[in-house]
């Protein structure tokens, strides 16, 4: 075998998984913000969650990107693990589709019509409206070029003569340990080449060479059933013990099916034959072997439907069953951390789409958002705090929120400059540069509270006089437009591009925080000159004021951060 041809081989496989790739990215692009909707608003109903998880799936072609998301939901809490261990069933149902479009492409010369796709594709990409349906044909023709050059690839490796190699798979008979050991390969390969759907072609084009037996090549696809659960898992390792739960239930329902359907595989065989009309019995020689072998990859496919919907219509019933056993596998970690330390939609890793992440991004801004408000709220309580024990308490509180919103704005930005080095549009990556200026000043709002804390302690620490009544008022005054303006800035981060939300809003109770800081500060210099306080409890108000006043400046600048005005003004909405 020539050293070129094996490149041939790896190459169209290089092939083959990049327009898997490819045909997926579009499909996620053009449908992805929806299908994530979907996933989201998944009801408790479990036959609900199973045919929601179908149906991303097959419209994604990626159970990797659906585990993903659903792992990443869970991580954030929007999801339960029953509902989740539903989607991942119907993920499983979904995922055949996959099979089906590669054993055409083996039954089939489809090389000749790709590079009608291919033209159509280059057309479209350089249309702005219809570049992801360009992605799409691109992909779809790499997958079926890939298919064909495999198939011939390995038709001129002439395998199918080669006696030897014949005879090493006919030696092995259907003894258990040799079924464990097509299992640990099909498992082991997925596992190395992260695509159960790149050695599922590799089985098929064994089998239609008739260098594999049937037999064989179902085991490999059992095993590669397997192994495409440990990407979940692998990216789960970070997250929360729910988001654990769900990747581990994924590797569970898929063994245990993988487990009954070794119990009952012989029938399972059969049907499968039956059903496409594949006979057993011809050998090699005999009349109509030809004919027949090139049924061999409907088989294949058709196993791995009837595996993955029988398991998944089983598995079904025993939800709840799973629930429990996944929970006493993946018990809690006795963690000292503040819960709201955790980052709770990217620690799952990036989608495999870069827009898909985007929105991920988005999301954990808008909880980095909330815990500034939730920060800010600590601050107020801190001035209103009389026993020293509490203060001290309160003040620890904060300050270790301090040290949370700069960790929050560090991996933000790192996962956002990941998400940039994918393949993004203009209006993606501008969307990018957005959101790091609002998570920088989404940080600067974390170190104004901590700040506002800090003016508290100084003065609890060198004065033992008190404010007086109208100080307090004042500061409470203030204090409170300053949330208001907090609160608002989370609406407009979480839910702005949905155009309900008044922005302007933010900077009418921006000016009306200045305006009142200059009313306190002109007032401030005439109650001192009239001895109402002396000038060190002066400074210590002003201080917060000021902090205050600060803290609605940089409430604007994620407003302004956020591109939206932007976006509305280019729509003629202002």
């Amino acid at each position: 075998m020539s050293i070129w041809v094996v490149f041939k081989l790896l190459g169209s496989l290089a092939l083959l998984m990049f327009g898997m790739k490819s045909l997926s990215d579009g499909l996620q692009k053009m449908a992805g913000p929806q299908l994530r909707s979907v996933l989201e608003k998944v009801t408790s109903n479990r036959f609900t969650g199973m045919i929601a998880g179908m149906f991303v799936t097959a419209s994604i072609q990626s159970s990797t990107a659906t585990t993903l998301m659903t792992v990443s939901f869970v991580n954030a809490g929007l999801l339960t693990l029953a509902q989740a261990i539903s989607i991942i069933l119907g993920a499983h149902i979904g995922t055949t589709l996959t099979a089906w479009i590669m054993s055409l492409g083996f039954a089939f010369d489809m090389v000749s019509y790709v590079y009608i796709a291919f033209l159509l594709g280059i057309i479209l990409i350089y249309s702005k409206k219809r570049k992801n349906m360009g992605d799409f044909l691109f992909g779809l023709g790499f997958l079926f070029l890939g298919l064909g050059t495999l198939r011939q690839t390995g038709l001129d490796m002439n395998m199918a003569e080669n006696e030897a190699f014949i005879d090493l798979f006919r030696g092995m008979d259907n003894s258990i340990w040799n079924t464990i050991l097509f299992l640990a390969i099909g498992t082991v390969l997925t596992l190395c080449v992260q695509s159960s759907a790149a050695i599922m072609a590799i089985t098929m084009i064994l089998c239609s060479m008739g260098v594999l037996p049937v037999y064989q090549g179902i085991i490999l696809v059992l095993g590669e059933n397997i192994g495409t659960t440990i990407t979940a898992n692998i990216a789960a390792l970070g997250s929360n013990v729910s988001a654990r739960r769900t990747a581990f239930s994924h590797l569970f329902i898929n063994v245990a099916g993988v487990f009954w359907v070794l119990c009952v595989l012989r029938p399972f065989v059969n049907m499968s034959c039956s059903l496409v009309g594949y006979d057993l019995d011809i050998q090699k020689g005999e009349p109509g072997y030809e004919s027949n072998l090139g049924k061999v990859t409907f088989v294949l496919a058709t196993f791995h439907s009837l595996f993955n919907i029988a398991n998944s219509f089983i598995m079904i019933w025993f939800v709840r069953f799973i629930e429990k056993i996944v929970c006493q596998i993946i018990k809690p970690k006795n963690e000292t951390q503040d819960e709201d330390s955790r980052l709770c939609f990217i620690t799952a890793g990036l989608m495999s789409t870069p827009e898909l992440s985007i929105l991920n991004a988005k999301k954990e801004i808008g909880v980095f958002a909330d815990r500034c408000k939730r920060m800010y709220e600590l601050t107020v309580s801190l001035f209103s705090t009389e026993k020293d024990e509490d203060f001290n308490k309160l003040h620890s509180r904060i300050e270790k929120y301090e040290g949370i919103t700069d960790n929050m704005e560090v991996e933000i930005a790192d996962y956002l400059s990941q998400v940039s080095e994918g393949r993004l549009s203009t209006e993606s990556k501008t969307e990018i540069q957005h959101m790091l200026r609002v998570v920088s000043e989404l940080e600067s709002i974390g170190d104004s509270c901590y700040k506002l804390a800090r003016s508290m302690s100084r003065k609890r620490q060198y004065s033992k006089e008190d404010y007086t009544d109208k100080l307090k008022d004042h500061i409470h005054n203030i204090m409170d437009l300053a949330d208001q303006a907090l609160e608002h800035m989370c609406l407009v981060v979480k839910f702005g591009e949905q155009r309900y939300v008044d922005i302007n809003k933010s900077y009418n109770l921006e000016h009306e925080i200045n305006n009142y800081r200059n009313q306190l500060k002109n007032q401030n210099i005439i109650d001192i000159n009239n001895h109402l306080y002396d000038y060190q409890m002066g400074v210590f108000y002003m201080d917060i004021v000021s902090e205050c006043e600060k803290l609605g400046d940089y409430v604007i600048n994620v407003i302004e951060a956020s591109g939206i005005k932007e976006k509305a003004k280019s729509e003629k909405l202002w």
